[in-house]
């Protein structure tokens, strides 16, 4: 079958289509010429090979002036708006500047990301990109694939789990880790693991997963521990710790930051597991890759600072 799709675009040089528009606004093939840096032969010779091209004469000299025909008029606002757009759109993008930067960017977080993190960027980012906004969203689950797709979001800060697939549509960086400890009301002394075991605890499920890390390598060691609160928040969990008997386990970042607060004791984890990690995800083919490239230096940075 005959692919016919473009058929007068595909026997018409494109290069032809700014010559046309040139002689249409000055009505001159000299002032068209040196605006388009050309010589008038040139100009003249491609202005003939488009009459041959559209089988219409296009323009008549009357006096000192090129004059439209009919066709050429009826022609010549599509052809400008044509050219317009696409020089509009084949514009290389600008090197993103973020002390002028207004973009929006929506990110897909966690309780833990927010907390932890937000303050010390938004503080850093009133200096050095006060214009650049943001829509935080709850991370409906990890990593955001269908999201970071449909490009509902830009970026996605989520949390690692072992065995999770690579998705090669995404980029991922390992953004943070950090170890578990345990929070504790102020009146416990000691944490040992037979302490632990014996506790109740309550645990933070975002995504109201079944099983987090610290309860699979429990289960791998024979033992199993007594949840008693399951939360998708993070925000009034430390609170209940401090006035209750409860255990929670988190990252030691946050643990320090909610002790400030919430009047909690950390403990160390008194048997190991794999540490906490977030990743960035971000989509290979954005539409912001400027302004996600240079934020995701940024969260590296101070990932790194709240490490140390």
């Amino acid at each position: 079958m005959l692919n016919t799709m473009h058929s007068a675009l595909r026997r018409l040089d494109l290069n032809l289509l700014p010559v046309f528009d040139a002689v249409y606004r000055h009505g001159s093939v000299s002032l068209a010429a040196d605006e388009l840096a050309m010589s008038t032969s040139a100009l003249s010779h491609a202005l003939s090979r488009l009459r041959t091209a559209l089988n219409d004469p296009l323009f008549y000299r009357e006096g000192h002036r090129m004059c439209p025909s009919v066709y050429a008029s009826q022609l010549a606002p599509a052809v400008a708006s044509a050219l317009s757009s696409l020089n509009l759109q084949l514009t290389p993008q600008p090197k993103f500047d973020p002390a002028a930067s207004t973009d929006c960017l929506q990110i897909a977080i966690t309780d833990f990301t927010a907390f932890t993190i937000f303050p010390t960027l938004i503080s850093r980012l009133q200096r050095d990109a006060p214009g650049l906004r943001f829509e935080l969203r709850y991370l409906p689950h990890s990593p955001a694939l269908t999201e970071l797709l449909a490009g509902e979001v830009d970026l996605a800060l989520g949390f690692s789990a072992p065995g999770d697939a690579k998705q090669p549509e995404l980029d991922e960086i390992s953004w943070l880790k950090d170890e578990y400890v345990v929070i504790s009301n102020p009146g416990r002394a000691q944490l040992t693991f037979d302490d632990y075991l014996a506790a109740r605890h309550l645990i933070v499920t975002p995504w109201n997963e079944r099983q987090g890390v610290l309860d699979l390598q429990l289960a791998q060691m024979g033992h199993t521990r007594q949840v008693t609160i399951k939360t998708p928040s993070m925000l009034s969990a430390p609170f209940i710790v401090a006035e209750s008997d409860l255990l929670m386990a988190l990252p030691r970042l946050a643990a320090e930051r909610i002790a400030q607060t919430a009047g909690v004791t950390i403990f160390e984890l008194p048997f190991s597991v794999p540490p906490f990690e977030v990743k960035i995800y971000s989509h290979k083919r954005s539409g912001k890759r400027g302004a996600t490239d240079w934020l995701k230096e940024l969260l590296l940075t101070l990932a790194i600072s709240g490490a140390e």
